[in-house]
């Protein structure tokens, strides 16, 4: 029954002819509204723009500036190693990695000492706050900077 096959209704839709008189709908100006800039080709207004006024981007001062030698730190806190490791274990990288808490290699890992830590861990890092280092020895672990 290949004569009869035929595409699902609305697959095929006719181009809309612009300007082919007011009956089409698209008529006169063709959809683009009066005169001036905006009815003409590529003529479009860059945001911002306040019609020649000086643009408020302009009149408000300039402040701060980007410290182009920022390094943004990997954080994990205390809390995580007590629920993913057992006592006497290496947390590391690419043991967070392993688990899933960290997602990329990017930046040094730091450890915050947030929560509490009860069992003793060797933790490698390449910073520790000092509330951290000082809960992970006070468990009986390590705290080793890299």
């Amino acid at each position: 029954m290949l004569d009869k096959l035929k595409a699902p209704k609305g697959a095929n839709t006719k181009k809309t002819r612009r300007g082919r008189g007011e009956g089409s709908g698209l008529g006169k100006t063709s959809g683009r509204g009066g005169k001036g800039q905006t009815a003409r080709t590529g003529g479009s207004i860059k945001p911002g723009f306040e019609g020649g006024q000086m643009p408020l981007y302009r009149r408000l001062p300039k402040r701060g500036f980007t410290n182009k030698f920022r390094v943004e730190s990997r954080i994990v806190s205390l809390e995580r190693f007590d629920e993913l490791f057992k006592a006497g274990s290496v947390v590391d990288e690419a043991a967070l990695m392993e688990k899933g808490v960290l997602k990329d290699k990017h930046g040094p890992l730091k450890v915050l000492g947030d929560g509490e830590i009860k069992k003793a861990l060797t933790v490698r890092a390449n910073r520790f706050s000092k509330s951290a280092a000082e809960k992970i020895t006070a468990a009986g672990g390590k705290a080793e900077v890299i």
